[in-house]
């Protein structure tokens, strides 16, 4: 009985952790660029009171044994990195990764990050960083008196310049992929950092060697599917009620050994 209470409690700690990602999945249902959480969960240790294919008598074998579970434990949260839907701003420096890739950014201390939301803009010395100031890599300036910017499918950025018969080209867009894309580490701001699990980031061109292309105007909004997240909210729920009742029954049946009386 002493089990039960455990494996029961085991199985609300799982929920309350799949409750708390779920709702941070729905926090950011409009969050550009975000990616949904997913909770992967295993079972624990088996007590084995009997071992399938014992032998109980000559010539007879027991064909399955005796095991009692004790409980589960989450084990990973996952990203899932499908693409989300499109949103149309006609912002010049908005942009969307149709397909595989991340942009390259610069944190304060030189190391390098990663996004997915392309709601880049410009500083005050024309420099295209993210909301958060944080610098496109490779970096790319944008002139004062640039009258257009244009983004094209495989990075080129291209400015209208006053007098100039043609667009003038000032940078290109290199996005980066991972060998395990979910080995990366949410650090918040839309941004993820490289781990060992997620291998070296690999540097490209949009649109070749498997990367996505580019296009300009358009946000890619988050992948969470609110509908898919309140089944799942109503799933966790209920498992953690069950659960509940489970650690009840079995205090109930304690409580019944504890009065027997001779």
């Amino acid at each position: 009985m002493i089990r039960a209470l455990w494996s029961s409690a085991s199985g609300m700690l799982a929920q309350e952790l799949n409750i708390d990602t779920i709702a941070n999945n729905l926090a950011n249902v409009n969050t550009a660029g975000f990616k949904r959480n997913r909770v992967d969960f295993q079972d624990l240790m088996y007590q084995t009171f009997r071992t399938a294919g014992t032998t109980a008598a000559a010539g007879i074998q027991i064909p399955t044994g005796i095991q009692v579970g004790h409980g589960s434990r989450p084990v990973a949260t996952q990203k899932i990195f499908s693409q989300g839907d499109f949103m149309q701003t006609g912002a010049p420096l908005d942009m969307v990764i149709e397909g595989d890739g991340f942009f390259s950014v610069i944190l304060p201390d030189g190391t390098n990050a990663y996004t997915r939301a392309g709601a880049f803009k410009q500083d005050g010395q024309g420099r295209v960083v993210t909301s958060d100031g944080f610098l496109l890599q490779p970096g790319i300036i944008i002139p004062a008196d640039a009258t257009d910017i244009s983004i094209s499918s495989d990075g080129t950025v291209e400015v209208a310049l006053p007098n100039a018969n043609a667009p003038q080209q000032v940078g290109t867009i290199q996005l980066a992929k991972f060998a395990n894309p979910a080995g990366l580490e949410n650090v918040g701001r839309n941004l993820f950092v490289e781990t060992t699990a997620s291998g070296a980031s690999i540097m490209g061109n949009p649109g070749t060697n498997g990367f996505g292309t580019l296009a300009q105007g358009v946000l890619e909004m988050s992948n969470v599917k609110l509908v898919e997240e309140m089944v799942n909210l109503i799933v966790a729920q209920r498992a953690y009620e069950i659960s509940s009742k489970a650690i009840q029954a079995a205090d109930d049946m304690l409580g019944i050994a504890n009065n027997i009386k001779r």
